[in-house]
């Protein structure tokens, strides 16, 4: 009887304990002292954080959390870095383009937690744009840079980061931009907005300012004891270059591109690395920026190497319309069975890539056809008997079609 007692007067005790649990406030009643925690809404663990907003740039980015403990503990949001709000809730309007977003909760005792999101702006019907096709977004101070996008005849000026660029061109045959990049621009990721006539600014995501120089092509592949062609940016300030150790000559230097002997080497894949001044030398490699590169080197025989535009939309006359740069005598010493590889990149704006191996008179050779690419690659030839009575009857050899550089040919 005791019991049951006892058990009736702790029950209006206990419903006052639960009463004190408010909805409203979870874990108000907390301390300072306890760990902060996000409840709602709940990110993944991940790197740089799950798509937290698809929107279109004419919506805010809106978000409430849910913090415990409510009552001590601060909110702060930030967007690729930079604070712009705090509180439990954000509102506010972003320029087209992908964000990186984190939230943080920190308790007046200093303790802190953190997610993070991606947040997604997308573009309205109409609105300048700019693509991101290869390296054209590592950009060095002082040098000529382009764009490549949709409805960028509409943009008359841009801004990188708060440095204001006025003069930009258009180019209508392919709809591209060009600009100078400021040479005060200091290294780099910056914000790049685009704007048109009327002020209205776009967003376009982000450019890299890099003083440093670039290897951007050219570094994948070599021929023993042979001249190579790499090109990129600030190449310039590029003091040594090795190979397997050995150093390479240099020769035929600008700011995008210099000239390299490869040393002898057996047939196999080497370590590409260098210095300029007290840094290293940088490589463009599978979208990724890297301080070494991977060189295959081959012994085939180099018929001819640089870096030679191709397109048969360019007027007659032009050097560009087709590649004709090996001369007749070269095939003439050919053996039948022999095989031709031609070693191609693509140029980032044209629309569309494809390559012909043709006679002088714009014939197929015999055995091959168009290909169509969306990245470099090599086309292998197979000089057969009529493949070389057609080049010694019809004029030649040529290489043509549009929107790729021939940048080697070998033989074995």
């Amino acid at each position: 009887m005791k019991s049951i007692y006892k058990s009736l007067i702790l029950l209006p005790v206990l419903a006052a304990v639960l009463a004190g649990c408010s909805k409203d406030e979870p874990f108000s009643t907390a301390s300072e002292t306890d760990e902060p925690h996000i409840l709602d809404p709940t990110f993944p663990d991940k790197d740089n954080g799950q798509i937290v907003a698809n929107i279109n740039r004419d919506t805010n980015f809106k978000m409430t959390v849910t913090v415990t403990p409510s009552q001590s503990t601060e909110v702060a949001w930030f967007i690729d870095d930079e604070q712009v709000a705090t509180g439990t809730t954000i509102d506010i309007p972003l320029l087209a383009g992908s964000y990186r977003m984190k939230v943080t909760a920190t308790t007046t005792a200093g303790k802190s937690t953190y997610r993070e999101g991606i947040i997604n702006v997308a573009t309205l019907e109409g609105d300048p744009w700019a693509t991101t096709v290869s390296f054209e977004r590592i950009i060095a101070p002082g040098s000529t840079a382009h764009l490549y996008g949709d409805n960028l005849q509409k943009v008359k000026s841009l801004r990188i980061g708060s440095t204001d660029i006025p003069a930009v061109t258009y180019n209508s045959a392919d709809g591209s931009l060009t600009y100078t990049v400021p040479a005060s621009l200091e290294n780099g990721t910056s914000r790049l907005v685009l704007i048109d006539a009327a002020g209205i600014e776009y967003g376009a995501n982000t450019v890299t300012v890099s003083s440093s120089p670039l290897i951007t092509s050219g570094a994948d592949r070599m021929t023993s004891g042979s001249k190579c062609v790499l090109t990129g940016i600030n190449m310039n300030q590029i003091s040594k270059l090795t190979l397997d150790g050995k150093e390479l000559a240099m020769s035929d230097r600008s700011d995008s591109e210099i000239t390299v002997t490869c040393p002898a080497l057996d047939d196999g894949e080497y370590r590409l690395v260098g210095t300029a001044g007290q840094g290293a030398v940088q490589f463009f490699i599978n979208g990724a920026i890297t301080e070494e590169a991977t060189v295959t080197v081959s012994s085939e025989q180099t018929l001819w190497s640089g870096h030679h535009y191709v397109s048969w939309d360019l007027p007659d006359g032009d050097p560009n319309k087709t590649f004709n740069l090996i001369p007749a005598d070269v095939f003439a010493s050919m053996k039948p069975g022999s095989i031709m590889s031609i070693h191609y990149s693509v140029e980032p704006s044209a629309e569309y890539h494809q390559l012909r191996t043709t006679t002088g008179w714009w014939s197929d050779l015999p055995g091959t056809s168009v290909i169509e690419f969306q990245e470099g690659g090599v086309k292998e030839v197979v000089m057969s008997a009529a493949v070389l009575a057609a080049i010694a009857e019809q004029q030649g050899f040529l290489c043509v079609g549009h929107g790729y550089y021939v940048d080697l040919v070998t033989l074995r």
